[in-house]
């Protein structure tokens, strides 16, 4: 069809004032309209997210396949009563694996030093990344090298860890009894990892050695960003280095707190392998954790959906540990 300029004059001359949905569409040169849905779609073709699809699709779904069904079907097994090899039944789902929990023994003993672990790490660790980081703060010599130092035992793995701290405890040869008898005190040797009053807290001092250099880097980059006005201003008005910093600097490191110590639970949290590998998946009731649990129960005994029951109570654990943080982070805009 040829080009009818009387129809395009005479449709500019009108100003499109009809209210029509026609009149909101664009002209094409020939005096007709474009499609709206073919606009529609053209925007939507050049968007970003579609643009961006094949980066950002195949690891939506891998992480949705791996992880999060791997978490749902976790939590399907739970409500069965499988237990070896035959397929599970799920037709008639149940909370009985969550009802046996409070009247088992051996889950009561898990949870408990599951939750020690979690708060006693935690708390010596990020206070003794404090006093280091306060230590190293203080334009020290070789300061690069003790960060480094103090840094270097997190980039070992749990089971170098396990394996180092099993030597140092060891009863007859190993380096912290031979200390303690060298220098007269004798009385102090014990077995360490070996008597159960002993054996939890054996593994919180190793696991303490392991992460607390990391505190110390997260409480440094906090102390670093804060104003060297704050500290002048603290120094006028009389107050002393401990005044100084319990009143003005260390309220001012609650965001490194924060994030540190989400770490460091995530960090307890796991610590399968280093307990499994100090002592198999049978550490006893005084250092059995969760995950140890869930590990004997499911593969030990095969009572794979009381394993899975274990498995969604650690799970739900670490989700009441993020979770809040990730919330926090949203609100003050950082996600």
């Amino acid at each position: 069809m040829g080009f009818d300029i009387r129809r395009l004059l005479d449709r500019i001359r009108r100003g499109h004032t009809d209210g029509s949905e026609d009149s909101k569409r664009p002209l094409r040169t020939d005096g007709g309209l474009t499609s709206s849905r073919g606009s529609r779609a053209s925007r939507l073709r050049h968007s970003d997210a579609v643009q961006a699809l094949p980066f950002w699709l195949p690891p939506a779904l891998l992480v949705g396949l791996f992880v999060y069904g791997a978490v749902s079907w976790n939590l399907l097994i739970s409500l069965t009563d499988w237990s070896g090899l035959v397929q599970p039944d799920y037709t008639s789902l149940s909370l009985e694996m969550y009802r046996q929990m409070p009247d088992d023994p051996s889950f009561i003993a898990a949870f408990r030093n599951t939750v020690v672990l979690l708060v006693a790490f935690t708390v010596v660790s990020l206070a003794i990344g404090l006093v280091l980081a306060i230590l190293v703060d203080q334009n020290i010599r070789f300061e690069n090298t003790f960060r480094t130092i103090y840094l270097l035992p997190m980039a070992l793995s749990f089971v170098v860890t396990a394996i180092f701290w099993s030597w140092m405890y060891n009863p007859s040869t190993g380096t912290i009894n031979v200390f303690l008898s060298s220098i007269g005190l004798d009385f102090l040797t014990m077995d360490w990892i070996g008597n159960p009053t002993t054996r939890l807290a054996a593994i919180i001092f190793a696991l303490t050695w392991q992460f607390s250099g990391y505190a110390m880097v997260v409480y440094l980059a906090g102390l670093r960003a804060i104003p060297d006005a704050h500290y002048e201003a603290a120094k006028v008005d009389g107050a002393s280095s401990l005044r100084m910093y319990r009143r003005v600097i260390v309220p001012q490191l609650s965001a490194s707190t924060t994030s540190a110590a989400v770490v460091l639970m995530v960090f307890a949290l796991k610590a399968f392998d280093f307990i499994f590998v100090m002592f198999g998946d049978t550490p006893g009731r005084s250092a059995d954790i969760l995950a140890v649990m869930m590990f004997r129960v499911a593969f030990s005994r095969t009572e794979w959906a009381y394993g899975a029951a274990v498995a969604t109570v650690l799970f739900l654990m670490a989700l009441s540990v993020v979770a809040p943080y990730l919330y926090m982070q949203y609100k003050r805009g950082d996600l």
